[in-house]
């Protein structure tokens, strides 16, 4: 339910916690969380005591948000990072092709994930890359390309998985490295 008090406009979700809660999201949005037998007039009395914190912390949540967005490289259209990451994986597909689900080239689809660089799904036979993952530096790329691939023969991360990336790219744990530094 949405509410406004002390010139501060919040979400209040009523949960089973013993106090109440205020948080300024990364986005900037207050949420607040109490107890269903706190009268909301009480919670309003809350924030707007929290009033001054909270806008300090929606001008700190904003200001992080414009430097991540300074910082973050330009995102290619998704047709063209789709153009690109066809081409990668084609380079590579000769050395999965028995692995691959009927021996023919996976599907390859580009994302906006923020939590993943790629993804394996055996059951459609297709490979998902985070579209950020074409700013990344080509030996970063090859490698999120390769662990995929290997997805194909080893649905998990066991020692044969690793076994099997090693194999194609010797340097991966360097590569890999790359990708966690951004």
């Amino acid at each position: 339910m949405e509410r406004t008090a002390g010139g501060i406009t919040y979400t209040l979700a009523r949960r089973r916690v013993r106090n109440i809660n205020l948080r300024v999201r990364a986005d900037g949005s207050v949420a607040a969380s109490a107890s269903p037998r706190v009268p909301a007039a009480y919670v309003d009395a809350f924030v707007t005591a929290r009033a001054d914190w909270v806008r300090t912390a929606q001008a700190r949540a904003a200001a992080r948000r414009e430097r991540e967005a300074a910082e973050a490289p330009a995102l290619p259209p998704k047709a063209e990072a789709l153009a690109y990451m066809q081409a990668l994986c084609r380079a590579y597909y000769p050395q999965f092709a028995a692995t691959c689900p009927g021996g023919a080239m996976p599907k390859i689809a580009v994302r906006d994930m923020n939590t993943r660089w790629g993804s394996c799904s055996l059951r459609t036979g297709t490979l998902a890359f985070a579209r950020r993952l074409c700013t990344m530096p080509l030996p970063a790329q090859e490698y999120v390309v390769v662990h995929e691939f290997c997805h194909f023969a080893h649905p998990d991360h066991s020692p044969a998985f690793w076994a099997a990336v090693a194999e194609v790219l010797p340097d991966y744990k360097q590569r890999e490295r790359m990708l966690k530094l951004r």
